[in-house]
């Protein structure tokens, strides 16, 4: 399959961008097509400097627009969908969570099968299988066990049908007579230089004095450098353009994690940002089942101003949930498959993490001088 060229959507993204980096390292690849609906003027300019090595065609475009996904598929040979809407608050309507996650999957899909792409990879989430129950303990967890979310929150109900609806694709026959064949990856949650978590968590402290609000200090969890994440997707990819590995990859998930100690949420984040100055608050916070119920009243106060206001509570039973379980996960399926091991340790891993958490404590810094003179 010499001469082979890629579709990245969400190619502007936290995971997109790093994804589209890889990608111009590898083999006779000729074009790389990154589809988003806007590109910053940094970003234009990072992936025309890529241009050196393989073509890069930045497409803006919309998920739903189906002219759009027809076009940007044709004559390519993969498509990796990274692009979707995370919103765990809540804080847009249902309706445009579902459409971008699912419909947008599905006319993509479509858009495939009509353009003759035989390989697709689905970015999916760890929140298509939970937790469900911050009572709920699952360690060392594997794709054998089928957990699944149960939760209606739009997020993760919209990327758990998105996947059924990729890994029911896989066998598809194509316009030309070929197949499509897929799988998807389940990264755990995703930290690294250039995450809006992360960013938004950081500028929170920075405004409270340095001080790292803890909401999360009972979780167990493994999460995954964005760099490592992103490699996955080009093994996956290699994998599925492998006709000796392809078998054993196609209609399958796999969880990708990597070597980031088992800690807290809140663990993670000091660590990534103590060397600046950080600390952890150190008040005592709810316990978790008071916290539960908490959400539970606040989200029934939502609902019955919903009429008349649009009330946003600050957590709900979810999010309270996500953030206070034991809930990991193993990378071996991903390790015999894909032949997937980390292309970063931990140790690098957190330190360019904390050098770009550094950067943004100096860019802080500098604008409140500004301010003051």
């Amino acid at each position: 399959m010499a001469g082979w060229s890629c579709l990245v959507t969400g190619a502007g993204g936290f995971l997109g961008q790093r994804i589209v980096r890889l990608l111009v390292e590898e083999k006779e690849l000729q074009e790389i097509r990154a589809l988003d609906k806007v590109f910053r003027p940094e970003q234009r300019e990072e992936f025309s400097k890529l241009q050196s090595k393989t073509k890069v065609i930045m497409v803006e475009g919309d998920i739903l627009d189906e002219q759009c996904l027809k076009r940007a598929c044709q004559g390519t040979s993969v498509v990796i969908h990274t692009a979707s809407v995370i919103d765990v608050m809540n804080v847009l309507h249902r309706e445009t969570i579902m459409n971008v996650n699912l419909k947008g999957t599905q006319l993509l899909l479509e858009a495939c099968a009509q353009a003759n792409v035989p390989i697709f990879i689905y970015t999916s989430t760890i929140e298509v299988a939970g937790p469900n129950s911050y009572r709920e303990i699952i360690q060392n967890g594997h794709e054998e066990k089928h957990l699944e979310s149960r939760w209606s929150a739009p997020y993760p109900y919209s990327k758990k049908l998105a996947e059924k609806a990729v890994l029911a694709a896989n066998g598809w026959a194509l316009k030309n007579g070929g197949t499509l064949h897929t799988c998807a990856l389940r990264p755990m949650y995703i930290y690294g230089e250039g995450s809006i978590f992360l960013y938004d968590y950081i500028y929170k402290a920075l405004r409270n004095n340095g001080i790292l609000t803890h909401h999360s200090k009972f979780s167990v969890v493994n999460p995954v450098y964005v760099g490592n994440a992103a490699w996955a997707h080009i093994l996956a990819l290699r994998a599925l353009r492998d006709p000796k590995k392809a078998p054993s990859v196609r209609g399958q998930f796999y969880y990708i994690s990597d070597d980031t100690p088992h800690q807290s949420y809140d663990d993670l984040n000091y660590t990534l940002s103590k060397e600046w100055g950080f600390s952890l608050d150190s008040r005592m916070s709810l316990p978790i089942f008071l916290e539960y119920w908490l959400a539970f009243l606040l989200e029934i106060v939502s609902f019955l101003l919903s009429p008349i206001y649009k009330y946003q509570p600050p957590f709900n039973r979810h999010t309270v949930t996500l953030l206070n379980s034991v809930f990991t996960f193993s990378y071996k399926k991903a390790q015999r498959d894909l032949g997937y091991k980390p292309l970063f340790s931990w140790e690098e891993a957190k330190q360019k993490t904390m050098e770009w958490i550094g950067s943004l404590v100096k860019q802080h810094r500098e604008t409140l001088k500004i301010k003051t003179h």
